[in-house]
């Protein structure tokens, strides 16, 4: 297994809920454009690669400066596909394919488009300096805390998601009294290949990268689409806008 840190960016062409969105144009420039530039200026990502099944998809990533060496196969393209089932393929194709392994990778969803590269660069010198670190991911504390959660029966009796030591109602205390808890945005994952080639996405011993929530846009449908929109000015980081703008001249 190489030292080598690559960049995986996943973009199947089946969405549902916002149809094309990961080349639905963002300030000027597809989605997964994004995904892509926030890699190549990060300078601890020596490849960046993208896992679709869409041949659009695959050329606009290529356009935006990606590797797409394979088509992602049917069967880990559908609705229930899982990360894993994705992150396994690519590092299996490139073990056969290419007969090495990097030492991590980055996953970066196009669907969180705001990213800045210090969070890939730092992320991924913690995990060198610390080998027992499996992942770590992004995260922010959680706009609501789930000790005011509820689960419910069929005739919505309700029972509370979490209970705390030591308090008898926790749902029903003010929030700043409640313990802090953290939301993983989704918006970067740096895992080490041995974790997901050893069946899975994280494992056992995780570490966050805390982030600011204005920039945990998770686009699912036009109105986060329209959310990323009005938000971008204010929280897309200038070094990504300058990479996406470098590598649309160099392709023009």
């Amino acid at each position: 297994m190489s030292r080598e840190v690559v960049a995986l960016v996943p973009a199947r062409g089946g969405s549902k809920g916002l149809p094309g969105k990961n080349i639905r144009p963002l300030a000027g420039h597809p989605l997964i454009a994004w995904a892509i530039a926030v890699a190549k200026a990060a300078p601890s990502v020596g490849r960046v690669f993208c896992s679709t099944d869409s041949p659009e998809i695959a050329d606009v990533a290529r356009a935006y400066g990606a590797e797409v060496p394979f088509m992602r196969p049917a069967e880990f393209a559908g609705d229930f596909a899982t990360d894993l089932d994705v992150f396994g393929h690519f590092l299996r194709w490139l073990e056969e394919n290419e007969g090495t392994v990097p030492e991590h990778v980055v996953q970066l969803r196009p669907t969180t488009p705001f990213r800045d590269p210090l969070w890939i660069d730092d992320s991924v010198a913690r995990m060198q300096a610390d080998p027992t670190i499996t992942c770590v991911r992004s995260i922010t504390p959680a706009p609501h805390t789930p000790y005011k959660m509820w689960t419910a029966d069929a005739d919505l009796r309700l029972a509370p998601l979490m209970t705390l030591e030591g308090v008898a109602e926790p749902f029903n205390m003010p929030r700043q009294k409640l313990p802090v808890v953290y939301w993983h945005t989704g918006q970067l994952d740096v895992i080490r290949s041995e974790t997901i080639l050893g069946n899975s996405m994280t494992g056992d011993n995780i570490a966050g990268i805390r982030i600011d929530i204005k920039t945990a846009i998770d686009i699912d449908d036009l109105r986060d689409f329209q959310l990323a929109e009005l938000a971008f000015d204010d929280v897309m980081p200038e070094a990504v806008r300058r990479a996406v703008s470098a590598t649309a001249a160099a392709a023009a």
